[in-house]
């Protein structure tokens, strides 16, 4: 028993390392075995296929970091709150690879992304001594998640320090949020061609194909077919697969960032900027998700083209500096800006997953206003909910 035991365990072991290194669907059971110095038929003793070995990765994942969070300490909920977010960023800086698969996993299986976001409710429940709400969990830990992630992955230079404070007292001092600027206005969806070119086509149809089948499983023949076009035709345009893929990431992240600035309200302060913001995010990727998986693939696909995706994106929240921002939160530190901005794009990231991506866009502006709560008072300092909004 003791050798079968060792042998599941390598055999696990070199898929992590692999699952970490590649994307999933470009790792084969024979790629797995060979890592782990075994015969191919060993793999079957111990699961039916790679899918089931992957599943049991993220499961593992979710097992260990409620583990880790079992052992909260602290006096003061604040005490406990700031625990809590030590151990997600622990975890992260200690375990990259299970972190960059689970990563893949939320955006293939996002039943698995639900079960941790649920587990992470609990916790935050129990610290907060209430139901956690979607709107606190983004703030307490899904801009915390994310800034994680981008340390541990990207070598990004984060301070956590100023997170926790803005978390539990708000990022944008005394600013009050008029519903009506924020919410109530026109948005005109993305411009759709009726005579497009030969190579908009061709990217259009490779936009819903990588989307529904992955990039792995889209090859360039199945591309011109649908585009009824020939692949001679496809060479004239791209040089290969890969670079038609990330250019259509690349004009994604164009178009999103397009879509939002020019509906983005001139007269607006910080903190109705953000929500609005944050609200048009919602809107875009209920009209095309297709742009939402093609992102995500792209994180495993050509990790280069990904991190300039998210830093053109960081980028536009450094170009707004310190306008709303406490004071507090940024003395002596410079990485305290950069370390906000990565926090708030965390906070987009996770509420595109849990609000307006396969769930409920209908619920997104009743969240967007929590936020705005929250962002302004903090999760232990509400109290002025009602104040926060002008009277119209």
């Amino acid at each position: 028993m003791a050798e079968n035991g060792d042998t599941r365990t390598r055999l696990k072991d070199s898929s992590i390392v692999l699952f970490s290194k590649k994307w999933y669907s470009s790792v084969s059971i024979v790629e797995i075995c060979k890592n782990a110095g075994l015969s191919n038929g060993v793999f079957y003793r111990y699961w039916k296929n790679k899918e089931e070995l992957f599943l049991e990765i993220l499961e593992n994942v979710i097992s260990s970091i409620e583990e880790a969070l079992d052992h909260i300490k602290g006096n003061s909920t604040k005490d406990k709150f700031s625990n809590m977010t030590d151990i997600v960023f622990r975890f992260s800086w200690e375990h990259p690879d299970l972190i960059t698969i689970f990563r893949e996993g939320q955006y293939r299986y996002i039943e698995y992304e639900r079960r941790l976001s649920a587990m992470y409710r609990r916790v935050l429940s129990k610290i907060l001594g209430h139901e956690a709400s979607i709107a606190e969990y983004l703030v307490a830990i899904g801009g915390m998640r994310y800034a994680a992630i981008r340390r541990a992955l990207y070598g990004q230079d984060i301070s956590l320090k100023p997170l926790v404070k803005l978390a539990a007292k708000g990022l944008f001092a005394e600013l009050s949020m008029d519903k009506e600027k924020v919410f109530g206005i026109t948005v005109s969806p993305p411009a759709i061609k009726l005579s497009a070119s030969s190579r908009e086509r061709l990217l259009n149809i490779g936009k819903k194909l990588f989307a529904e089948k992955g990039y792995n499983e889209v090859n360039i023949h199945e591309i011109t077919d649908a585009a009824k076009l020939s692949v001679g035709a496809f060479y004239t345009y791209f040089d290969s697969k890969e670079s038609f893929f990330k250019e259509q990431v690349i004009t994604a992240g164009r178009e999103i960032r397009h879509f939002i600035s020019s509906h983005l309200g001139k007269e607006l302060n910080r903190l109705e900027r953000e929500i609005q913001g944050l609200f048009l995010f919602s809107v875009y990727i209920s009209l095309d998700n297709w742009c939402y998986d093609l992102v995500r693939e792209c994180e495993f696909v050509a990790p280069e083209t990904a991190l300039a995706y998210y830093e053109a994106f960081k980028k536009g929240y450094l170009k707004m500096g310190k306008d709303g921002i406490r004071a507090e939160l940024l003395e002596d530190d410079p990485a305290a800006l950069g370390s906000i901005a990565e926090y708030l794009m965390g906070i987009s990231h996770y509420f595109g997953l849990e609000v307006a991506f396969r769930e409920s866009p209908g619920n997104a502006r009743a969240v967007a206003e929590e936020l705005a709560v929250l962002l302004s008072g903090g999760l232990f300092d509400s109290s002025q909910k009602e104040q926060l909004y002008e009277k119209n």
